[in-house]
């Protein structure tokens, strides 16, 4: 027996991993899948047109870099849905607007009215009850300084030359987040509890929570 048909978890559920950079996302995301068996859902950074471009010059790409993510994150939740569910997702659709896409509006990277029309889009794609949102969301979270190390381990260049300081504001802007966060049901799990990478059956105790917080959930549904 699997762990999902042991703590009876829907074959149809749709999870979705959030969390600053460097928590382990997509970590979560590949041992969530295998242990209940779902396939998985993984952002496309290597085929998006405007990264580069954002990176050498915020201020022109921003907006055009939120709509792309938008576009393709709508396709892809689409997409789960219509497979049927039975799915782990790294990262939610949501950060974008909420943490992205705000912080370059409040620190002047993105213009008002540009802002302005990407927040009502997102309102009008995401936020109805025609969307489907995932049934759970994992926040992984932990202290800066253990993120601010795994972010160091993990050695990628781009990350190793960008200020702690922008890693700090990111840290606390995902806090802020989360806190006021109600699209769907919230499992927070801090990344001390478990190392999946050298300690495999840690993902159990994950597995009995999210089972738990499914079936809270879908008891309150009844209602």
């Amino acid at each position: 027996m699997n762990l999902r048909e042991k703590y009876d978890i829907p074959s149809d559920a749709v999870i979705t991993i959030a969390g600053t950079v460097g928590v382990g996302k997509s970590t979560m995301t590949k041992a969530l899948a295998d242990a209940l068996h779902f396939r998985t859902s993984f952002e496309k950074v290597d085929t998006n047109p405007y990264l580069d471009k954002f990176y050498a010059d915020f201020k022109r790409w921003s907006f055009h870099l939120q709509i792309y993510f938008l576009a393709e994150r709508f396709k892809e939740q689409k997409r789960i849905f219509e497979y049927g569910g039975g799915f782990v997702q790294d990262r939610s659709i949501y950060e974008d607007t909420g943490i992205f896409a705000k912080m370059h509006f409040e620190k002047g990277t993105m213009t008002k009215v540009d802002y302005e029309t990407y927040t009502s889009l997102f309102e009008a794609m995401v936020m109805t009850p025609y969307f489907p949102h995932p049934d759970l969301l994992i926040y992984l979270e932990g202290s800066f300084e253990e993120i601010l190390k795994r972010i160091r381990e993990r050695g990628r260049p781009m990350e190793q030359q960008t200020p702690v300081e922008y890693w700090k504001e990111m840290y606390e802007r995902y806090e802020r987040w989360i806190n006021s966060f109600n699209a769907c049901p919230v499992l927070r799990i801090n990344i001390n509890e478990y190392d999946i990478l050298n300690d495999k059956q840690s993902i159990e105790p994950i597995v009995a929570k999210i089972s738990y917080m499914l079936k809270q959930y879908r008891k309150f549904k009844k209602r």
